[in-house]
């Protein structure tokens, strides 16, 4: 049973910092795409960033609202992906999901495995 779960949401300040993990289990990490998405209240689920992996070396890739504040990074021994977030505005206040895919893409419908989300709030 493939299983995702979030966690380090949590309430902050604009500006401040936050990290999120996702932990992976059931043997999805080899599948080797894996992205963040978002929601906020009252608005579509949208792409924040993914990252790939192979034999050659890791990609990464960000929404142009977060380029350069945030980054994902990956810890293959602990099967863990992680979401380093800088510089936070309110407009990231969201529900904030790791997932799954199959190709590497900002398209909701290429992922198949879902976590349950974690909050982040920023406060201005």
């Amino acid at each position: 049973q493939v299983e995702l779960v979030e966690s380090g949401g949590g309430l902050v300040q604009a500006g401040d910092s936050l990290r999120l993990s996702c932990v992976v289990s059931g043997g999805t990490f080899s599948r080797s795409v894996m992205g963040w998405f978002r929601q906020a209240p009252g608005k579509e689920r949208e792409f924040v960033g993914r990252i790939t992996w192979s034999w050659s070396g890791v990609s990464t890739s960000y929404a142009d609202s977060v380029k350069g504040r945030f980054t994902i990074s990956r810890d293959n021994a602990k099967s863990t992906i992680y979401l380093q977030m800088n510089s936070l505005k309110p407009e990231d206040t969201a529900i904030y999901y790791c997932a799954a895919g199959r190709y590497y893409t900002a398209t909701i419908q290429d992922y198949d495995y879902w976590g349950q989300g974690t909050q982040v709030t920023v406060s201005s």
